[in-house]
């Protein structure tokens, strides 16, 4: 919801630490429950400050529908893991605010199809967000990794030193972060896309 230009987001995400700076751009990961992309059974965020501060917030999602064995061994995630949690409708218009107010940064083209996937099922308006590919940017920052690895967060982890458990949304979401701003230490420049924000604070 959002109070005097203050944002905060919805009860059930669980936060990694305090975050107090200005956003710059927020990256997004989804877990989804089975092979239709609008069963989003996880969302992860990973706000970034101007200062290069990252914040990590992640929410388990009823997908009222039936996990594939496949998809839980990837995540580890099944119905008794989400057993009381929201559903997608209850959660995203209290999300939409801030999602809409600054720049999404996604690794691969997934997590929007996902949040679209999502919205149309629900009976809701998709996102007006302007998406980012970390994908495409690591494409360009490490060239090498073509056909030596390729730029999944998998091989990115290995290569770049990255931190994270992969297939969390919440860690996911971080990782894709980390991706833009060693890239853009590369490029010895900001992103140019990942400035256009409206300068909201958000407070927890």
């Amino acid at each position: 919801m959002a109070q005097n230009g203050r944002f905060t987001l919805p009860s059930c995400f669980a936060q990694s630490a305090p975050f107090t700076s200005a956003i710059r751009f927020i990256a997004v990961d989804v877990e989804t429950a089975a092979h239709d992309v609008a069963s989003i059974c996880q969302i992860g965020l990973a706000v970034v400050g101007f200062d290069g501060a990252i914040a990590t917030f992640s929410a388990y999602i009823d997908p009222r529908v039936p996990f594939a064995a496949g998809n839980t061994r990837l995540h580890g995630i099944d119905a008794a893991t989400v057993s009381g949690a929201p559903d997608f409708a209850d959660v995203l218009p209290d999300l939409r605010a801030i999602l809409e107010a600054h720049p999404l940064v996604q690794h691969s083209r997934f997590d929007e199809k996902a949040f679209d996937a999502a919205c149309a099922l629900a009976g809701l308006p998709v996102l007006k967000s302007h998406w980012v590919d970390s994908v495409a940017i690591a494409r360009k920052a490490w060239p090498e990794f073509r056909g030596n690895g390729g730029h999944g967060l998998g091989h990115l982890k290995q290569a770049l030193g990255l931190q994270f458990r992969h297939h969390d949304a919440g860690e996911d979401a971080r990782a894709a972060a980390q991706v833009v701003l060693k890239a853009e230490a590369v490029f010895g420049r900001k992103i140019e896309n990942l400035n256009a924000t409206r300068q909201l604070s958000f407070v927890f």
